[in-house]
């Protein structure tokens, strides 16, 4: 078991590195990974139960407790990411395929790196862990329908599949692994120390094979791609900072709606995408899913340096114009 959790440790820290390496492996030689674009559903569902094996009813006390915090987090979430991937999109006339692919990356829910982002930042990780849990529960409708209200006049959608498609892909495989949290806590403790790079793996295998299924046409778009995904991360991340501040927030929570709002479920948006879009759809969250972790990580370890001080928090009502 030990070397199993070393091997897992070696993964994870490598993370950014495997995806490089197989991204470009895959695109060079696509046909070995495009069989496994069939199966990324089920990939993902790995992912989900692996997420759901690490939480517990626990991490919902804060609705209770800090309701508005709570709020704030999702409404944030599903207001600015879905508005800044349509804005992205038109602002740079991407094709309709990668457009709706900006506007169901940017409708998705909260990234689950974006706990682990927000622990070293120094943050609220009580609130990071609620808000992210509550998003993904709400993600079937609230997903589905911002996308389809987003993105209907580019591509036809169908609404119903979309929203069946999230519940078994993120609901179900969630709640078995809560349920197993509950049921049978010691073996899961076991398991969450090499569950993080069972998921690690899933990405990348998903990643590769949505390069390799793509790979002819990467090329042409690799450009204007690459742009789109940065502007829509970084608005992210500032827009997430600052709306925290803006209704009161301290730095400590603004820090977790940071991470909340700029890294995204980018492994959900590109099951989707293959599933009911072009697979052309599927780039801007296969990319996403490296950028988002290399400016994650550095603005986390910028912020893990630097110290909170006492500070008075600001609200909007207290700049209104007298």
């Amino acid at each position: 078991m030990k070397y199993l959790e070393k091997l897992a440790q070696f993964i994870c820290r490598n993370m950014t590195l495997w995806v490089v390496v197989f991204s470009v492996v895959a695109f060079f030689y696509p046909e070995p990974f495009k069989p496994i674009g069939k199966n990324i559903s089920y990939l993902l569902g790995v992912i989900m139960l692996g997420m759901g094996l690490t939480m517990s009813l626990e991490d919902f006390r804060l609705v209770l407790t800090r309701p508005k915090d709570v709020f704030y987090g999702v409404f944030f979430r599903y207001l600015i990411m879905p508005l800044v991937g349509f804005g992205v999109a038109h602002m740079l006339g991407l094709p309709p395929a990668l457009a709706a692919g900006m506007v169901l990356l940017g409708a998705a829910p909260s990234g689950t790196g974006s706990n682990v982002m927000t622990y070293i930042a120094k943050g609220d990780t009580a609130l990071s862990i609620t808000v992210s849990s509550i998003n993904t529960i709400l993600a079937p409708v609230l997903t589905t329908y911002i996308f389809a209200y987003l993105a209907g006049a580019m591509i036809p959608i169908d609404v119903n599949a979309l929203l069946m498609d999230i519940v078994k892909i993120v609901l179900v495989p969630v709640a078995a692994g809560v349920a197993l949290h509950m049921l049978a806590p010691a073996l899961v403790e076991k398991l969450t120390k090499v569950v993080p790079a069972v998921s690690v793996s899933c990405i990348i295998s998903i990643i590769a094979a949505v390069v390799a299924l793509n790979a002819a046409k990467l090329a042409t778009v690799a450009l204007v791609l690459c742009v789109a995904v940065a502007i829509h991360n970084i608005a992210g991340l500032l827009l997430g900072y600052y709306s925290g501040r803006v209704v009161g927030m301290s730095k400590k929570k603004s820090r977790a709606i940071t991470f909340e709002i700029g890294m995204e479920n980018s492994g959900l948006a590109v099951a989707l995408a293959l599933a009911h879009l072009d697979p052309m759809a599927a780039l801007p969250a296969a990319v996403m899913t490296v950028w988002e972790y290399i400016t994650g990580s550095v603005l986390a370890s910028y912020w893990g340096n630097k110290p909170i001080e006492e500070e008075t928090v600001f609200a909007l009502e207290d700049v209104a114009v007298k």
